[in-house]
């Protein structure tokens, strides 16, 4: 299920689905109209903008909308061969590029598409790695990049030291510091797989 996290200032208000989010927050935002949040997307640490404005319902339906908005536009159908999941796309490659792969079995699509293959499994745990270390850095720069011990947490993430950066952030206030935590783990256990493929 893709998880959402949604923060109050320094509050952890709700986490799950995008529609549990908006239930949560419309129900926070009738107590207090004018309040601040956040809605972070826990698969890249990106915040996410909802339109909330009028009733539950028209929220909910907004979201649902948007959504099927979305997975349209991803199966429009394009150049290529859409049915098999083909899609063309412009590349450049310089002209002993194009001699090598147009002397491959079955042209240059073919050869491409076996090299890139090839290319991302061998790459799949380091490649997961780095997203899960940026989703963890993302979400601290938005929630701690004025806290103490930011900068210093930030480096030792980025160099792998993550006992370290649990050190740097104990003083953050217990939400933000229990979220980035959780994500911290999710990137200290992809860095090690990493390592170990």
């Amino acid at each position: 299920m893709h998880a959402y996290t949604a923060f109050t200032g320094q509050r952890l208000l709700a986490s799950g689905a995008l529609a549990d989010i908006v239930r949560a927050l419309k129900a926070e935002l009738g107590i207090q109209p004018d309040l601040a949040y956040q809605v972070f997307d826990n698969a890249t640490g990106h915040c996410v903008d909802l339109d909330l404005r009028g009733t539950l319902d028209e929220s909910l339906a907004r979201l649902a909308s948007a959504t099927s908005d979305t997975a349209a536009a991803v199966e429009k159908p394009g150049p290529g061969r859409p049915k098999l999941g083909v899609v063309a796309r412009e590349i450049t490659l310089l002209p002993r590029h194009w001699d090598w792969l147009a002397s491959q079995p079955g042209g240059a699509s073919v050869a491409l598409r076996k090299l890139v293959e090839t290319a991302s499994r061998a790459s799949r745990a380091r490649d997961r790695a780095r997203a899960s270390r940026d989703v963890c850095h993302y979400f601290m720069l938005t929630m701690s990049g004025n806290l103490q011990g930011f900068e210093e947490a930030t480096r030792a993430l980025f160099a792998g030291n993550f006992a370290a950066v649990l050190t740097h952030m104990a003083a953050w206030p217990a939400d933000i510091r229990q979220h980035a935590e959780t994500l911290l783990e999710t990137a200290q256990n992809d860095a090690y797989e990493a390592r170990e493929d």
